[in-house]
């Protein structure tokens, strides 16, 4: 049986599920990323000719794909904000950000080199690559699809309900910011063995205040020149209709590839220019062709990534997981993403079942296998002993992805329709109150 065949048929099978698995799943307790990671265990299982995936032997192709995959759902997080951008009004958003994202960190970090042994720089490595939130696997908890009515006078918390948009502003910028971490773990490998500290202030300048700058005017200025030149004219031709929202596509891969060729960090170029394309005009129903597009083309290549994430799993990717790196694993997402989230939440006005749905879904996903095959293929000689754990790290990594993906997948929908229930409940029994 040619390989090539059925290579093409396993990427038919994942494009089509891509399309008809949101009708079937609908309001159901099971997430469709989890049938996938399910097929791809079952075909690649099968003798069927084709490569087994291995993210530590084909790194690069591992990098590229998660890469591209996590760019376009940054643009799709970004077009879903109808929050005018404010620092009062993410208040949320920069607790998740300065508080829960570096203690999450951390508190990892501390779990590797304390309780798994791991090396210092390889333990720092392991906090940056589970620390940012997913914007892939995490629809589920976003904001809902852009609206054409934004009342940028509005209090913040009837524009957007604050859960979901903590969770898909937290996912669109967190993402980005693992970046000086993960680099900070690399310069940590390669100064091990020296006592000079000169290292930290080239990292800090470079890898946290240059590239982030850069990051953030990138997007800025992305934004602002591609809404220009989308929004100047509208769509008349058959041809314009039929190519509509392709605009998100083109300008997710310029701003990144820009951005990146500056030498700042793409991840929030991107996203900032999300933001600035869904803030150019707020009233115009063109959003929603841009977001659909995102959307259709996240979940197109979404579905592969898993697909070969449960063949990398059926090739004996969790091989190397210890009893103690599964522990480890289930540590991380079901007490110090919530505990940190529920520190960075402390003092804010939400209420303590809404902090903690917050806290509780930190979802961890694809962003974490970019930072590990990006932090891998950037290691040399001189970070050998990256390179030395990198079996481990997939494991214990791919573990956390896969406990996430069941548990935030399966009570996902429950939660929020929960919540949004119990939000309703309470703001129908309050408006007599308001009304007198």
């Amino acid at each position: 049986m040619a390989a090539y065949e059925v290579a093409l048929v396993l990427a038919g099978v994942a494009i089509f599920g891509a399309v008809v698995l949101p009708r079937i799943l609908s309001d159901k307790p099971m997430s469709f990323p989890l049938l996938y990671v399910a097929a791809g265990i079952l075909l690649f299982s099968l003798p069927l000719g084709v490569e087994i995936p291995n993210p530590v032997e084909h790194g690069e192709i591992a990098e590229r794909l998660t890469e591209f995959v996590v760019i376009i759902a940054l643009m799709g997080a970004g077009l879903k904000l109808d929050r005018p951008f404010d620092l009062s009004a993410w208040s949320n958003t920069w607790r998740l950000l300065g508080i829960t994202m570096p203690l999450t960190i951390l508190a990892t970090a501390l779990l590797g080199w304390g309780v798994l042994g791991t090396l210092l720089p390889t333990a720092v490595l392991l906090g940056a690559v589970v620390a940012p939130t997913d914007p892939v696997l995490a629809s589920d908890v976003q904001a809902t699809p852009p609206t054409e009515e934004v009342d940028e006078d509005a209090d913040p918390d009837q524009q957007e309900g604050e859960v979901r948009f903590a969770l898909t502003s937290e996912a669109g910028l967190n993402d980005g910011l693992a970046f000086p971490f993960t680099h900070f773990a690399i310069a940590m490998a390669a100064a091990s063995g020296t006592a000079s500290l000169g290292w930290v202030g080239d990292w800090f300048l470079v890898y946290v205040l240059y590239e982030i700058a850069v990051g953030v005017v990138g997007g800025y200025v992305a934004g602002q020149l591609l809404a220009r030149a989308i929004f100047s004219e509208p769509v008349t031709t058959e041809l314009g209709k039929l190519m509509e929202g392709a605009e998100a596509l083109a300008v997710t891969l310029i701003t990144y590839g820009a951005t990146e060729l500056a030498g700042g960090y793409g991840f929030i170029a991107v996203f900032v220019a999300a933001l600035e394309l869904r803030h150019y005009e707020w009233e115009h129903e063109y959003y929603l062709a841009l977001h659909d597009y995102a959307v259709m083309i996240e979940r197109i290549v979404m579905a592969t990534v898993l697909v070969l994430f449960g063949g990398a799993i059926a090739g004996g990717l969790l091989a190397p997981l210890s009893l103690l790196d599964a522990a480890v694993g289930l540590v991380v997402v079901f007490v110090v993403r919530p505990v940190t989230g529920m520190l960075g939440l402390l003092g804010t006005s939400l209420p303590w079942s809404e902090r903690l749905v917050v806290a509780s879904f930190g979802i961890r996903g694809i962003g974490s296998f970019y930072y590990l095959a990006f932090a891998l293929n950037e290691a040399s000689f001189g970070e050998l002993e990256l390179l030395i754990a990198a079996d481990q790290l997939w494991a214990l990594v791919g573990f956390v992805v896969l406990a996430s993906m069941v548990v935030h997948g399966v009570s996902a929908n429950a939660v929020m329709s929960w919540m949004e229930q119990r939000r309703e409940v309470t703001a129908t029994t309050e408006s007599p109150a308001d009304a007198s």
